[in-house]
C-alpha cells in the first residue's frame, strides 16, 4: 500500500538575490537535536489591520495574542533548518530580506536553511509594504506600521536565537491527519455550503490532508508539533487581534500538550475557505477540529525521521502577462475604484524612476529534505490547491507536502486553470497586491519545472 503524503508541510520561501544553494555541513553532533521558542508580536497600540479592504478603522482590542514561533532542527552531522511561523496575513519581499539577512549574519545560516511562514490570518496588523494598494494611511498610521514591522523582525531574530539556545537531543517523526472544514470557494456559494455538505455535493478540488511533524525530547515528551492545512484563515473579520482558526488550533494543542509549542504552516489554500464562518465560536470549533486531526495523527502511524537534512532555494523570474502602457496607467489614476487608482500611482512612480515596469517577479521556490523520505516544497504567494494536488501526484516516491504563504506573499499564484477562469484568484486580486497585470500562462509550468529541478539537489 502506498504511503500517505508526509507531514512537514507548508514552508514557503521568499526572495533574496537569485540564489540557488544546497547546504550540508559535516559538523559533528551526537544525535538529532531540536530547539523551540516563541515571541509575542501583538501590536502594543491600536493600528490598522490587514486582510480586508472593507475595514473602516484600526484594531479595537485583542482576542488572543499573535506570535512569532521558531523551531530549529539539527541532524547528527550538524546541518540545521530554521522554521519561523508568524500570525500574519503575509510578509513582502522587503520584510523577508530584512529578517533573513539578520538571521544569516547573526547565526551563520544559508538562505536555504530559513523558512518564514505566515498563517494568513486576516486579524493581524499591516506589515511593511505587503498589500500596499489596499491601505490609505496617514503619516501617523504609516509610522505605526514601520514600528510594528521592526518589532516583528526583532521578534523573529529573538525567537530563532532562543530556539538555538534551546537545542537538545530530540526524536523527529511525521504523519498525516485529516480535517474537512475547508471548502473550494470558487465552486460553492457560501450560503449553499451547509446543505451541499449535508448532501455530499460540494464541488471543486480540495485538499483535506493535515500533515504533522512531531518533535519529542529525550524523555519522549512532546516538545513541538508542526501542522499544516490548506485553508484561508478568514473565519473572523472583527477588529480584534487574533490568529483566526489556526491561532485557536495552536492554543488548543498547547492546552492538551502543556510542554509543547504548536506551530502552523499554511498549505495551498488560496481558493479554500472555512465555511460557514464569521463568528468566534466557529473559529474556535475549527481550531478544535484541527487539534483533533493533529492528535489523531500523533496517536496513529508516525514515521521516524532518519538520514540527513538538506535544503535548496532558488528565485525564478516568474513572468507577468501583457503590461499596461503609460497611457493606460495614467487613465487608471482617474478610476472611481480607489484601489485601481492607488495601484496606478505606484506604477507611475515605477515608470518615472525606472523607465519601465518589471515584466517578471523574483518568485521564491524552496525544498527541504527532512530525512530520507520526507520533502517539503515551500512556495511564495497565495497558492491555489491545484499545486499541492499536482506535485504530490508527480512525486510518488516521496512523502510530499506543499506549503504556501511563506517568505514573500506577493500575490495570488493561480494554476493555469484558475488563471484562464479569471475571477479574484486569477485576476482582480493583483490590484490589491500592486502588481501591474495578471501572470503569464506559463506560471504553473515554470513553478512546477523548478520544483522538479530543485528536488534533484536534495535527493
Amino acid at each position: 500500500m502506498a504511503r500517505r503524503p508526509t507531514c512537514l508541510s507548508a514552508l514557503l520561501l521568499t526572495a533574496v538575490c537569485f540564489v540557488h544553494s544546497v547546504v550540508a555541513h559535516p559538523a559533528a553532533a551526537a544525535s538529532w537535536q531540536a530547539g523551540v521558542a516563541r515571541q509575542v508580536i501583538t501590536p502594543p497600540a491600536p493600528m490598522w489591520m490587514s486582510g480586508y479592504a472593507s475595514r473602516t478603522g484600526p484594531a479595537e482590542g485583542t482576542l488572543h495574542d499573535l506570535w512569532a514561533k521558531a523551531l530549529v532542527i539539527q541532524d547528527p552531522a550538524g546541518e540545521k533548518l530554521v522554521l519561523v511561523t508568524l500570525d500574519l496575513v503575509g510578509i513582502g519581499r522587503d520584510v523577508s530580506i530584512d529578517a533573513c539577512t539578520r538571521l544569516q549574519k547573526k547565526f551563520g545560516l544559508k538562505r536555504s536553511q530559513i523558512a518564514l511562514c505566515t498563517s494568513h490570518t486576516h486579524t493581524g496588523p499591516v506589515v511593511g509594504s505587503n498589500l500596499g494598494s489596499m491601505y490609505f494611511l496617514d503619516e501617523a498610521g504609516q509610522k505605526l506600521v514601520t514600528e510594528q514591522t521592526e518589532r516583528i523582525v526583532v521578534g523573529i531574530v529573538t525567537a530563532v536565537g532562543n530556539a538555538m539556545e534551546d537545542l537538545q537531543p530530540a526524536k523527529l517523526s511525521y504523519g498525516m491527519g485529516t480535517a474537512t472544514f475547508a471548502v473550494n470557494r470558487r465552486n460553492n456559494r457560501e450560503p449553499d455550503v451547509p446543505k451541499l455538505r449535508e448532501a455530499g455535493e460540494l464541488k471543486g478540488p480540495i485538499d483535506h490532508s493535515a500533515p504533522v511533524l512531531a518533535v519529542h525530547d529525550a524523555d519522549n515528551s512532546l516538545k513541538a508539533v508542526v501542522f499544516g492545512y490548506a485553508c484561508h484563515a478568514t473565519v473572523l473579520s472583527l477588529n480584534q487581534w487574533s490568529g483566526d482558526w489556526p491561532g485557536f488550533a495552536q492554543i488548543e494543542l498547547e492546552k492538551r500538550h502543556p510542554d509543547a509549542v504548536a506551530l502552523f504552516m499554511a498549505g495551498c489554500g488560496a481558493d479554500q475557505n472555512p465555511l460557514p464562518r464569521r463568528t468566534v465560536e466557529l473559529a474556535e470549533a475549527y481550531g478544535q477540529q484541527m487539534a483533533d486531526a493533529v492528535d489523531k495523527a500523533l496517536d496513529g502511524e508516525m514515521h521516524p525521521v532518519t538520514g540527513a537534512l538538506k535544503s535548496t532555494y532558488q528565485e525564478i523570474d516568474l513572468a507577468l502577462g501583457e503590461l499596461p502602457t503609460r497611457d493606460q496607467v495614467t487613465q487608471d489614476l482617474e478610476s472611481p475604484n480607489k484601489y485601481i487608482a492607488s495601484r496606478a500611482k505606484s506604477l507611475l512612480a515605477e515608470l518615472d524612476s525606472k523607465g519601465q515596469l518589471a515584466s517578471t517577479y523574483p518568485y521564491p521556490v524552496q525544498i527541504w529534505a527532512i530525512g530520507d523520505r520526507a520533502r517539503t516544497v515551500i512556495l511564495g504567494g497565495e497558492v491555489v490547491v491545484d499545486y499541492s494536488l499536482r506535485l504530490r501526484s508527480e512525486f510518488p516516491d516521496h512523502d510530499l507536502w506543499v506549503a504556501g504563504y511563506s517568505n514573500d506573499v506577493m500575490a495570488y499564484i493561480p494554476s493555469l486553470r484558475v488563471l484562464k477562469e479569471g475571477g479574484y484568484e486569477g485576476a482582480s486580486s493583483m490590484i490589491y497586491y500592486g502588481l501591474p497585470t495578471v501572470w503569464s500562462e506559463n506560471v504553473e509550468e515554470h513553478i512546477v519545472e523548478t520544483v522538479h529541478a530543485l528536488a534533484k539537489d536534495v535527493n
